[in-house]
């Protein structure tokens, strides 16, 4: 009876550990730039900052839009703010226009 003998190689010792080392680097990549991953946390924080920044701006925007029309109510009317509304509902002033208004007893 005949019995066939392999020499034991080094290419059937690698198979595992390459495997494994090829799992292992898949992973850590998605785990890296992945959807969910560390780079799209930092992504995600910039970002926050960034909207955290332009809400300030509009919140501020909207704190003067409501300074002005409480100008135009009722009682607290100023003279100054409704001639700056006369002005520009007749197109008689411009946007970049500065109006320095003086009182009639003041003179020259």
């Amino acid at each position: 009876m005949w019995t066939r003998q392999h020499k034991q190689t080094n290419r059937g010792r690698l198979i595992v550990p390459a495997l494994t080392a090829m799992f292992l680097s898949y992973f850590g990549f998605h785990a890296y730039h992945g959807e969910f991953g560390i780079y799209s946390k930092y992504r995600l924080e910039a970002r926050a900052v960034e909207l955290q920044a332009r809400l300030d701006a509009v919140r501020e925007q909207r704190l003067e839009i409501e300074r002005r029309v409480h100008m135009l109510h009722d009682g607290s009317l100023e003279k100054d703010m409704l001639d700056e509304q006369a002005r520009n509902a007749l197109n008689v002033s411009h946007a970049d226009e500065l109006t320095i208004m003086r009182s009639r007893g003041q003179s020259n």
